[in-house]
């Protein structure tokens, strides 16, 4: 595609977003306005790091092409609305240094006998041990940059003995893990254990892995998990039915169902984001969006629903609200349990 074509789509788009944006009531229904802006956003989101850089570049030029005035300072919004302007990598990689600081604390004074009834037979300490344990092999992955399948245990993991130091040694393992993850190319090709296969996919990993384990965490020691940042348990949920079919012992659980055609919903009800599950082919397949009738539907807040898709929280806890056929959301949570 040349220059020239490129330019002009970026200018085409970048003047259509902001005349949707500053259109009066009358003209454009503002529900609908915000409908088309958020589902452009959603897509130019997938575009791997360096496209969406190159597209924030081609927003910019054509922003700058604009003489001085309320126009070009409208046009020099577009990309931060879109969100083109954040490094997703390293958004994440600070992401998963906060909710690592956070489960050292809530452990470190916490017995590590302390049974954890979301990861059944596990106690604080075997969770703090196997958390540490990930970021060891993360960066052992990511420094190598892996081109075939390691084994976590051939990583150097070298735990300590005492299980009142597994708190520290979280906390160095994550140190290590993030200085590698934020000085690598987040679109290095290597080997992932997912939909990804670039050096981006470990810290987005991470970071779900850290959400999910501070919450099992806090539910051991009585707490209400902590709220989830909508975005972000959104962007949970999209990674986890993206790297469902390449986990293969969940992948064969879910062909298993048959059911085909069946439809499962999730609606977050604190953004109106969708997710569409449609079971068929020996698998499934998504959209984020909700088109047509489901089976099941599932409405409850994005962070809700990301720790119910973990079996975090029971599907008939009163969070939910439901529709349609229940037996179906039972199967594929059965069916996905990681």
């Amino acid at each position: 595609m040349s220059d020239a074509l490129l330019n002009t789509l970026a200018e085409a788009l970048a003047d259509l977003v902001t005349s949707v944006e500053t259109a009066d009531d009358d003209v454009l229904d503002l529900d609908t306005g915000v409908k088309w802006l958020e589902s452009t956003a959603y897509i130019l989101r997938r575009l791997p790091a360096a496209d969406r850089r190159a597209l924030d570049r081609l927003f910019r030029d054509a922003a700058l092409r604009e003489p001085p005035g309320p126009r070009r300072d409208e046009l020099l919004q577009v990309s931060e609305g879109f969100g083109l302007t954040e490094d997703d990598h390293l958004v994440h990689c600070d992401l998963v240094e906060s909710y690592v600081e956070r489960l050292v604390a809530l452990v470190r004074e916490a017995d590590p006998a302390t049974p954890v009834p979301t990861c059944p037979g596990w106690t604080l300490a075997d969770l703090v041990k196997h958390h540490a344990a990930t970021h060891r092999w993360i960066e052992y992955l990511v420094r190598t940059r892996a081109t075939e399948r390691v084994e976590p245990t051939d990583g150097p993991l070298d735990p300590p003995g005492d299980p009142a130091a597994y708190a520290d040694r979280l906390a160095e393992s994550a140190e290590l893990s993030l200085r590698t993850l934020r000085a690598a190319d987040p679109d290095a090709p290597m080997w992932c254990f997912g939909a990804d296969p670039h050096a981006r996919f470990f810290p987005r990993r991470l970071l779900f892995e850290a959400v999910v384990h501070l919450a099992d965490a806090e539910l051991a020691l009585g707490r209400e998990p902590a709220p989830v940042e909508a975005g972000t348990a959104a962007d949970g949920i999209d990674e986890l039915l993206e790297n469902v079919p390449y986990y293969s012992w969940v992948a064969e659980r879910v062909a298993r169902l048959g059911r085909d055609g069946a439809s499962l919903r999730l609606t977050a009800t604190d953004t109106g984001a969708a997710w569409t599950v449609t079971l068929g082919g020996g698998g499934f397949t998504w959209q984020r969006r909700a088109e047509g009738d489901a089976t099941t539907t599932v409405d409850g807040t994005a962070a809700d629903l990301l720790l119910l898709l973990y079996g975090r929280r029971p599907a008939d806890d009163p969070r939910y609200a439901h529709t349609g056929d229940r037996t179906l959301l039972d199967a594929w949570l059965t069916a996905t349990a990681l």
